[in-house]
């Protein structure tokens, strides 16, 4: 028997089995982030629709089963047969892979989607698909298994003439994600973030599980203008303007809509076609040369500067928020996550349309100029005395050979990936925790009472706090400019305090300056919290121990419930001896570790956050803590 092997038989993984088998490539992850970008994609192309001028309503459904509904009034995917592929161009568009009308200008000027995936990735990755077309008065249904065509596009109704748009439903595939439980609030900050960026497009949310159903509209007629207003909610505006600029230039349409605050941080976000740029890219170098170059020629013309006087960009955006949305037919991003804009005409384009928008209303409005300008003059010495602070930090480190702080319990080994390093509060625990740590591998710092927040504080006084300073010190990697991810010492930095309110809040103050000054140590996971227990149980002379209410039911359901039974419940880490925190929350066998992680996708959402939390205003944070009671567990009132 003789095996034939010519041109048929090298093997091409047709169409969507490519998917199927590296999903990841196409999706990114197959983690809940990945499942998430399936909603993504199908609402991508509804906003296509709308940014072509044709839909102004989307409905996005999560049913009961954890199946996605997706619902636009824009013209409907074309039923018509596509002649190069013999079959109907919506079943080309959910079948063959980079197929759709984004490419070779015709069908869409611009577009979210980059490649053409989407939908046919969403198909391929989906037990079954379902996509319903209301077209020239008839209702047309095609349905897909695991991306594989079921039956040919058919007429199954009929409906009223001038209805038109497409309904995509899909069940993800079980075999495909590690979990297929859509997120309600992962949803809900993407939509409303898409509402913001497309003036007048209404996006509702519908959530058909659990016992009441929920939904939720985003619609802003005034697109990005209210996008920095929200932004801004938790923070008190210098000026009550927000600074507007659109225009068109080389074929890039530019909107940017900007304010100060009375923080001192920038907060300032790019989007191309609607997709995110936590990178940036040129469009954010753009929009930066001409608010540093406009603020500097009006300061100076109006007396505001001396001639000789400059201010460095840096200072002029401290406590700003700014939205950078630029639309533009053929977007090139750079980088490995496609994160970052690399088409040049987008730095002139930006640069052009906001320089002549400020410059207008700058002349028109002196007063707000005026403040603008003090409070970057503010900054810079600010800055100058932070430098001078910084400088001789450094000088000292070379001097005293990179002298560690005096209460760091550093490890004896000197390989980071090995090393971790302990961040407690208050002096008794930290003395538990010196004693009953591995000395190789873990190192203590013990913090005195709550640090400074950064939130509401400028470079020379973070710099001038001792707790403050003793961090920097031990991470050894700097912070802002001199930041250096390759100096860190410890691979794993645990935040370990108390199980209760104070403890949450020593907690929060820590990860605050951790995601204003050093991000990437978020964002390459080395960052984490202890997990103390709650509840020690004894009896007959056995010990359990507890980390949750459930975790405590359940060991009283397996020993018995009786009086025999001892429950403890711990309120801090100094209540413990050394062997017990140990054994509890120290021991790398035994421990229970929470990693913090960032999702740079929702990064405008995490920075809102932040400033709720640990900013001024009282309003917005007493909202947050009532929308997310009923989240939080275990917290002592």
């Amino acid at each position: 028997m003789s095996t034939e092997y010519g041109a048929d038989q090298i093997q091409i993984l047709e169409g969507l089995e490519a998917v199927r088998k590296r999903p990841g490539m196409y999706i990114g992850s197959t983690s809940t982030r990945g499942l998430h970008h399936l909603v993504y994609e199908i609402v991508d192309n509804a906003v296509d629709e709308a940014l072509a001028g044709y839909c102004d309503v989307i409905d996005v459904t999560i049913h009961e089963d954890n199946s996605i509904t997706v619902v636009d009034n824009g013209r409907g995917i074309p039923v018509g047969i596509n002649h190069k592929a013999g079959i109907p161009a919506v079943e080309v568009v959910f079948t063959i892979l980079h197929a759709g009308g984004k490419f070779g200008g015709g069908g869409y000027k611009v577009s979210g989607g980059l490649h053409g995936v989407g939908a046919s990735v969403v198909n391929a990755l989906s037990e079954w698909l379902e996509v319903t077309i209301f077209q020239d008065g008839k209702v047309y249904r095609q349905r897909y298994e695991r991306g594989k065509t079921i039956y040919k596009l058919k007429v199954v109704g009929e409906c009223e003439p001038e209805k038109t748009g497409t309904m995509v439903t899909f069940l993800p595939d079980k075999e495909i994600f590690e979990d297929t439980i859509y997120d309600y609030d992962t949803l809900k900050q993407r939509f409303r973030e898409m509402a913001f960026l497309t003036k007048g497009l209404k996006i509702r949310l519908h959530d058909e599980r659990g016992e009441e159903k929920v939904t939720k509209e985003f619609h802003y007629e005034g697109g990005i203008k209210e996008f920095v207003t929200y932004l801004n909610r938790s923070k008190t505006a210098l000026y009550p303007e927000i600074i507007y600029c659109e225009g068109e230039k080389d074929g890039v349409v530019v909107e940017v809509a900007m304010q100060h605050n009375d923080s001192y941080n920038e907060t300032t976000y790019g989007f191309v076609n609607n997709i995110t740029t936590p990178e940036g890219g040129t469009h954010i170098v753009g929009f930066r040369n001409a608010l540093t170059k406009t603020f500097n020629d009006y300061a100076r013309k109006n007396k505001l500067l001396k001639d000789t006087e400059k201010l460095a960009g840096e200072d002029i955006r401290e406590g700003l928020t700014a939205i950078v949305s630029v639309k533009i037919e053929e977007p090139q991003f750079e980088g490995q996550t496609k994160q970052k804009l690399g088409n040049s005409e987008a730095r002139g384009a930006v640069d052009n349309v906001v320089g002549n928008a400020l410059e207008i209303f700058l002349e028109q409005n002196p007063s707000v100029a005026k403040t603008i300008v003090e409070k970057s003059v503010l900054a810079q010495r600010a800055r100058d005395a932070a430098r001078k602070a910084r400088d001789l930090t450094r000088r000292k480190s070379a001097l005293e050979g990179m002298a560690l702080p005096g209460k760091l319990a550093d490890c004896t080994d000197k390989d980071p990936k090995n090393c971790e390093i302990y961040i407690v509060e208050g002096d008794s625990a930290g003395g538990s925790a010196k004693t009953a740590r591995s000395r190789a591998t873990q190192a203590i710092l013990p913090l005195r009472g709550k640090i400074l927040n950064v939130e509401k504080a400028r470079l020379d006084r973070i710099y001038g706090n001792a707790e403050i300073k003793a961090m920097i010190t031990a991470f050894g990697t700097g912070i802002h400019e001199d930041f250096d991810i390759t100096k860190l010492r410890y691979h794993k930095i645990i935040i370990m305090t108390d199980a209760d309110v104070d403890g949450a809040h020593i907690a929060t103050l820590m990860l605050t300056f951790l995601y204003r000054f050093m991000p990437e140590l978020i964002k390459q996971g080395y960052v984490y919290l202890a997990q103390p227990p709650l509840y020690k149980v004894e009896k007959n002379k056995k010990i359990w121990y507890a980390y949750s209410d459930q975790e405590l039911n359940n060991i009283l359901v397996e020993i018995g419930r009786d009086g025999n039974n001892k429950i403890q419940r711990y309120k801090g880490l100094g209540e413990m001896d050394a062997d017990q925190l140990w054994e509890t929350t120290m021991d790398p066998e035994r421990r229970v570790l929470l990693r913090v992680t960032m999702d740079e996708e929702s990064s405008s959402e995490l920075d809102l956050t932040f400033t709720t939390l640990m900013g001024d205003k009282v309003e917005p944070r007493r909202e947050f803590i009532e929308e997310n009671a009923l989240k939080v567990k275990n917290l002592d009132i």
